[in-house]
């Protein structure tokens, strides 16, 4: 019961979503664990930092571009089957 219920909340919700949603969070925590780190234990992850930022950053800017053109893609279509345009 509570299952479906759940379900029926995140029908409409999808897997781009939900990736772009994980790797904001991703970042976020990556960051608050390496910002403890340097301050207790006075040690620098410049290469990991990059690396995993560039990895994540990447990842979001691709998948908001696939959103970017799919979105174009459905006016185009809509335009061209009303004839507008």
């Amino acid at each position: 019961m509570i299952i479906q219920k759940i379900k029926s909340k995140f029908k409409n919700v999808h897997s781009l979503d939900v990736y772009v949603t994980f790797s904001i969070l991703s970042l976020i925590v990556y960051t608050i664990i390496s910002q403890y780190i340097s301050i207790y234990y006075e040690v620098v992850l410049d290469t990991l930092t990059t690396c995993f930022f560039g990895f994540f950053g990447g990842e979001i800017v691709t998948c908001g571009l696939i959103k970017i053109f799919k979105f174009r893609d459905k006016e185009k279509i809509s335009e061209e089957i009303d004839g507008v345009g």
